[in-house]
């Protein structure tokens, strides 16, 4: 809930923030302090360099840590003087119909401070700092005889108190993996690590980056406002110096084509470095600051709606896109009430585009949609699957998109990314701008983290940008890792932007005839859980006609019912890598979904005040010793009138809560 101030506390914080820029003026120190005043940013300049620091309730997050950008316009990083320093209050009121929180009051105060380098050129670092969440950016004005700036290099750093462990996933080198395909952000998570640990590849690590200052708290740092207007960027490695320092993409991405560099007209501003601030895990599952500092870049043409699908690509695989076994996934779906189906690649092969037209009509007599696969553009790595160069120019799109658009297909995948250079951000939103225009929403595939799109393209749903449920097929080893990766996504990767995690896995073995090649690790509670604590709006709900006979009635009628859009979300409680518990309310309704990581049993006495005293229905396990997986069952319970309810879940298991 958000907290706003009474006007007194208010105009004694705005006095308090003056005071800080006024004495600043002079000792080259500027403060901004949040509405609520427990997180504080200083900006100072030692000797033409400027760092920032963080506090938050007086201890230290960050220590201070280098700002500035060189430039094709000037050196924006030494030899800095002091120009000036003004404050203001930021109010925004707004909606999202595809993130975890519905209506979103955001509140911050203001800090711009100016400086110029030895040209004469003036930089502007304006920083947005609210409750838990900082949110700052380089403004560069008009420059004589510029039009544009073209930023070689950032030396924004973030350099933590030593007692600092972290929770990181590494950046991969260029061109390597499946096809030359990397990266795609599609790497495993090392937790509780030491800072002076080395990256896996030594390359850094990907966006975003959980970080625990030993017991003073937590913090999240991420970017935000990228589009085509900026290359994805990293963190470095770890300097004993530095910290870690953002990173450009690497010269070797998208097989060695394009810049690594930025560039963007002037007037401009860079993206928006985020750092989210909490005592407890609480702020960083419930931050908004990735959609809090960005705005809508077009209007919605049509009205998108969110949803469930099916996937038969999971289990079944590359032989499955013909037909007959999309009819089947087809009738699975409108057997459930979901409504999508996704038909993934190769689809114009073993289908053609005329089945393809005839299986889209079948599927809307039924109240289904279609959302085909596309590879994205077959020039960044040697990725074969088809339909290929339908998605790389605007010709070759725009008359794709229109030929779905008079079938009836109501989204699409695209797949293969390979690199964050800013010709491929820039292909992002292309292909997001001229979906919205053909009523297609649209999710990515071996792709970047999604830096506030949801709420800069109103068709955009989602993106994979993790080590998703396919390795879970692949290889056995991510089947046991299942529950770890699960329980570090509600703290990390899905806390900022919307996660495809690709499929609810209600097969226990990874096979068609669910009985050959490795099993399922996790049991069938957690794997419903994982619906609710997996936040997208059109979701993956990976069952297959097996399972309509397979699975327990109750089972089923929760899959048949979840919801994917949310109006609040909670944190209970977790720790990345172990456990989650997280609530979300649909309407009137609760969910609150928790996922055991780890091979033990835990119990757990969960706080639900807004449940207290209420009956709720409860999903839950016990031990089965004739199984390899625990049994499920469902009963109504009461949580206690001071909204205390014990649960137990089974190793790799979970529990639902759901407010009758």
């Amino acid at each position: 809930m958000h907290k706003f101030m009474n006007l007194a506390l208010r105009t004694s914080l705005t006095s308090l923030i003056l005071a800080a820029i006024a004495i600043g003026s002079q000792a080259k120190e500027n403060k901004i302090v949040s509405p609520d005043g427990h997180l504080t940013v200083s900006v100072e300049d030692r000797d033409g360099l400027l760092y920032y620091s963080v506090a938050y309730d007086g201890r230290q997050m960050i220590k201070p840590s280098q700002l500035g950008v060189i430039a094709n316009t000037g050196d924006f990083s030494r030899q800095l003087t002091f120009k000036s320093a003004d404050t203001k209050e930021v109010a925004k009121d707004y909606s999202m119909r595809t993130t975890k929180t519905a209506q979103v009051a955001y509140r911050a105060n203001q800090l711009s401070v100016v400086y110029e380098n030895v040209d004469h050129h003036t930089m502007t670092v304006r920083f947005n700092v609210s409750d838990n969440d900082i949110a700052f950016r380089y403004e560069f004005g008009n420059v004589p005889e510029h039009t544009h700036i073209i930023i070689d290099e950032e030396k924004t750093a973030f350099l933590f108190p030593s007692q600092t462990t972290t929770f990181l996933s590494p950046q991969s080198d260029p061109m390597i993996g499946w096809k030359r395909s990397k990266p795609s952000y599609e790497e495993e998570y090392t937790a509780d690590a030491p800072m002076t640990a080395k990256s896996k590849y030594g390359q850094g690590y990907t966006f975003p980056c959980l970080f625990r200052v030993g017991n003073d708290g937590w913090v999240l740092v991420s970017e935000t406002g990228t589009h085509g207007n900026y290359p994805g960027c990293r963190l470095s490695d770890y300097d004993a110096q530095k910290g870690y320092s953002i990173a450009f993409p690497m010269q070797g991405e998208c097989d060695g084509r394009g810049a690594s560099n930025a560039a963007f007209p002037l007037p401009g501003a860079t993206p928006w470095r985020t750092i989210t601030v909490g005592t407890t895990l609480k702020p960083i599952v419930e931050t908004t600051v990735s959609y809090d500092v960005v705005d809508p870049l077009y209007e919605a043409k049509y009205d998108y709606k969110p949803g469930r699908y099916t996937w038969s690509w999971l289990i079944w695989q590359d032989n499955s896109a013909n037909y007959d076994d999309q009819r089947q996934m087809v009738d699975l779906a409108a057997a459930m009430g979901y409504e999508y189906v996704l038909v993934d690649g190769l689809w114009d092969q073993q289908t053609g585009r005329e089945r393809i037209a005839e299986l889209s009509r079948y599927a809307q007599q039924k109240g289904v949609s279609l959302m085909l696969w596309y590879n994205s553009n077959g020039t960044a790595n040697e990725a074969p699957q088809t339909p290929r160069n339908c998605m790389n120019t605007a010709i070759a799109r725009k008359r794709e998109m229109a030929w779905m658009q008079s079938i009836g297909v109501k989204g699409i995948k695209v797949d293969f990314f390979g690199g964050d250079k800013q010709h491929v951000m820039q292909l992002y939103e292309d292909i997001l701008s001229d979906a919205n225009d053909y009523g297609l929403q649209v999710i990515f595939h071996g792709c970047t983290l999604p830096r506030g799109w949801e709420r800069m393209f109103p068709n955009y749903v989602s993106s994979e940008a993790v080590l998703a449920s396919e390795n879970v097929f692949f290889q056995e080893h991510h089947a046991k890792r299942e529950g770890f990766e699960l329980t570090m996504h509600p703290f990390c990767r899905n806390a900022v932007a919307a996660m495809d995690w690709g499929g609810t896995i209600m097969n226990r073995y990874m096979s068609r005839d669910n009985k050959s090649r490795h099993r399922r690790y996790t049991s069938d509670v957690f794997e419903m859980a994982a619906a609710i604590v997996n936040q997208a709006s059109i979701q993956c709900i990976a069952i297959y006609p097996n399972n309509l006979n397979e699975l327990p009635e109750h089972e089923l009628d929760f899959l048949k019912q979840v919801p994917t859009t949310w109006d609040e979300t909670r944190f209970i409680d977790g720790y990345p890598g172990k456990y989650a518990v997280i609530a979300r309310r649909h309407g009137s309704q609760w969910y609150v979904a928790a996922l055991n990581g780890t091979d033990k049993p835990l119990s757990l006495n969960i706080s639900l005040p807004m449940l207290a005293g209420k009956n709720v229905k409860h999903y839950y396990e016990t031990a089965d010793k004739k199984s390899l997986w625990p049994k499920s069952a469902v009963k109504n319970t009461k949580v206690g009138k001071d909204g205390k309810l014990k649960i137990v879940m089974q190793p790799m298991g979970g529990s639902i809560v759901n407010s009758l």
